[in-house]
């Protein structure tokens, strides 16, 4: 019996053995008979090749050599942004990974030097490049070495020693570039900088008059599509319902949420564009202005993902900027809930550059910044419009807080872009909550808002039957309570806020 068991367990081995072994051989043929697909020949990750994407504008001119062919002009660009983008991520690690695919012999050298120097003292650079305007100098009759000028390259670069950061700075520089075609890769041969990079200068504001608009207005959603207002379930019919109830109302002004990922981010969904466009037609038919809120549920930062948000930016405020109903750019919402995790100088880098991002594309709309606290609400407070900050804490110290508030920003117009007090009065909430004190609670902020001409934008029309677990989580002390914050209630009736909130400012 012992020596059956033990031919069967050779025997299983063998077969097992010779498994394995057809198993290798027959992979090892079908990796050499496919393709390897570029990302993997250059040893990068997808994820990082696809996230850097500066705008490029070429100049389109008559070259010295061979006529450029279309093809090979993309080719071209596809290997000079990636070279930039190598590069990138050599300063940041000091790991020269994909040099040797992006730049020759002397190039690499020289890279080389710069990252073994800054190893040495403990330095790294997060640093990116947003803008490049290349030219065609020359391209050679056997199509196998390219000159360009590149002009006003735009980059940010942040210098940390010890992982403390020293210095940061937003600048602009020239550069010659040579090329040279080796198996099949456009590498640079030389890159020369040639003239001196400058800080790049701020776009001023050409905003003007905002002091005299005042904001009475709603943070609104949908009530059966709470934050996802422009999904499938897109009805106009809906929204131009609620629209012409808050107009009746005396509202003029309504804050909406683009998120950021759910409209596509660097590939922006053109088909929800037009479903924002469609809302736009109906908020300006109903004489309501309307301020976007473009970052919701965005907390990267990364200087390596600002590529990214840029496009998005420019995708959608190109597509919206020049509609009547627009009155103002909400840049994030509450980005001050993400200065602990992700880091306070991290996130006013991404906000200041994304302000400088809209402003050139857009001149004549204000900017601003949903603060999560009037305390935060100082920050950058020189770089934009109209200052908004959102206030949930006791009715009662609303007063002294806007004083202070008034005290650090003197030249900006303020708005209490958020404000509200869920009426639920369960054991979720401790049964803190009634329509009564939903009601008092506004009626004490109104009375201060009155007095002090604030302009004012609560939170929210109707009272939510689901909350998505994706917004508040699945705690039920969160989700419950959020769901009670509506001048109307499930029904759509009215309840006691609503007569407090519309018959404010009636003289």
């Amino acid at each position: 019996m012992n020596k059956t068991l033990y031919r069967i367990f050779l025997l299983l081995s063998f077969l097992a053995l010779n498994g394995l072994i057809l198993f290798g051989i027959s992979s090892a043929l079908t990796y050499l008979n496919t393709g390897a697909d570029r990302t993997s020949m250059l040893h990068l990750h997808e994820e990082i090749s696809a996230s850097y994407l500066p705008k490029v504008e070429w100049e389109i001119a008559q070259n010295e050599g061979r006529p450029m062919e279309e093809q090979t002009l993309g080719e071209i660009e596809r290997d000079y942004m990636s070279a930039w983008q190598v590069r990138n991520a050599a300063y940041a690690n000091n790991v020269p990974y994909g040099i040797a695919d992006y730049y020759t012999d002397s190039m690499r050298t020289e890279l080389f030097k710069v990252t073994d120097l800054n190893l040495k003292n403990k330095v790294t650079l997060q640093t990116t490049t947003l803008e490049h305007y290349p030219k065609l100098e020359f391209y050679s009759t056997d199509g196998k070495l390219v000159v360009l000028t590149d002009k006003s390259v735009a980059a940010y670069e942040e210098v940390y020693q010890n992982e403390t950061l020293i210095t940061k700075r937003r600048f602009t520089s020239d550069y010659k570039v040579m090329l040279l075609l080796e198996d099949g890769f456009w590498r640079i041969r030389q890159l020369v900088e040639t003239k001196l990079p400058k800080e790049t200068p701020k776009i001023p504001s050409q905003v003007q008059n905002l002091d005299n608009y005042h904001f009475k207005g709603i943070n609104y959603y949908p009530q059966d599509t709470p934050w996802d207002m422009f999904g499938k379930k897109f009805n106009d019919s809906i929204i131009e319902l609620d629209f012409k109830l808050m107009a009746k109302m005396g509202v003029n002004s309504l804050r909406i949420f683009i998120p950021y990922e759910s409209f596509g981010k660097e590939h922006v969904d053109f088909e929800k564009i037009q479903r924002v466009k469609l809302t736009l037609d109906i908020a300006e038919k109903n004489g309501l202005a309307i301020m976007p809120t473009l970052f919701d549920f965005y907390g990267n930062y990364s200087v390596s993902d600002w590529t990214m948000t840029n496009r998005h930016i420019e995708q959608v405020v190109e597509a919206l900027k020049d509609h009547n109903a627009i009155i103002a750019w909400d840049v994030k919402n509450e980005p001050d809930l993400d200065f602990e995790s992700r880091g306070k100088e991290l996130v006013l880098s991404w906000l200041e550059q994304t302000v400088e991002r809209i402003r050139k594309i857009d001149q004549k709309h204000a900017i601003t910044i949903g603060w999560s606290s009037p305390e935060a609400a100082v920050n950058l407070k020189d770089e934009l419009d109209l200052v908004s900050f959102h206030y949930y804490r006791e009715a009662s110290k609303f007063q002294n807080v806007l004083a202070k508030l008034k005290e650090d920003v003197t030249d900006k117009p303020l708005i209490l872009q958020e404000y509200g007090y869920s009426s639920y009065d369960g054991i979720w909430n401790a049964y803190t909550g009634s329509d009564k004190k939903q009601k008092e609670y506004v009626e004490t902020i109104q009375k201060v808002v009155e007095k002090e001409g604030l302009s004012h934008m609560i939170w929210t029309l109707y009272d939510f039957k689901n909350i998505p677990t994706s917004v508040v989580g699945r705690l039920p002390w969160r989700k419950v309570r959020q769901r009670h914050f509506g001048l109307l209630d499930f029904k759509g009736d009215k309840k006691p806020i609503y007569k407090v909130f519309t018959n404010s400012e009636k003289k």
